[in-house]
């Protein structure tokens, strides 16, 4: 089975939705013995943030109609992430990152790798506070999470690998019609938007086994 999965690291139901397709994979392998494969596509909830990003608070309250809007918002997706076993501390972020460059990196590692790519910048921005905008800040993931050689991952980068690839995910998601992630596509045949539970991805598993 393939998943293709359109998300942005900044995207909190996206953490959590990647968390609960995760928790799924593991149990539909396990007890099918059938294997999970796992794309992951750029999606930029905020196309028009500058590169270096804006302040958090000041950018989301502006977003969500000011600090008392937002304050609650952010209680509910902490809570939510803390049912499923995924942990946020907004009070630890201060920057509203670009995420290009990040997507441009997971466009340069191999499928195996990407998981492991999105789930460590995620931890990095919603745990740590680290502005992901920074290409030092992603070279420093990539290192200490991925082993990745960074020199050249940086070459790479500096030469505009991966900015085609981004430009066509984005282009893909216009012609589908995301307008919101997380966005799993299923064996090119099956589409589901939002956090669904575990429990929905693997009942979404078996009706394709079922053909």
């Amino acid at each position: 089975m393939q998943i293709d999965v359109y998300s942005d690291m900044v995207c909190p139901w996206c953490r959590i939705g990647k968390k609960n397709m995760s928790d799924a994979i593991a149990a539909w392998e396990n007890a099918t013995g059938e294997s999970v494969t796992v794309r992951y596509h750029a999606f930029q909830l905020d196309p028009t943030l500058p590169p270096e990003g804006l302040p958090f608070n000041s950018a989301m309250e502006k977003k969500f109609g000011g600090a008392d809007k937002l304050r609650p918002m952010l209680q509910r997706v902490t809570d939510a992430g803390a049912a499923v076993g995924v942990t946020f501390k907004f009070d630890e972020v201060s920057r509203m990152p670009n995420t290009v460059l990040a997507h441009r990196v997971t466009s340069l590692l191999e499928e195996e790798g990407q998981a492991h790519w999105v789930d460590a910048v995620m931890k990095a921005y919603f745990e740590d506070g680290r502005d992901i905008a920074q290409l030092d800040v992603l070279l420093a993931i990539a290192r200490e999470e991925l082993g990745v050689d960074t020199e050249e991952l940086k070459r790479l980068l500096d030469a505009g690998e991966g900015s085609e690839s981004v430009k066509d995910d984005q282009q893909n998601a216009q012609n589908i019609g995301i307008s919101g992630v997380p966005f799993f596509i299923l064996d090119g045949k099956y589409a589901l938007s939002g956090a669904y539970p575990a429990k929905q991805f693997l009942e979404a598993f078996q009706k394709i086994k079922q053909g």
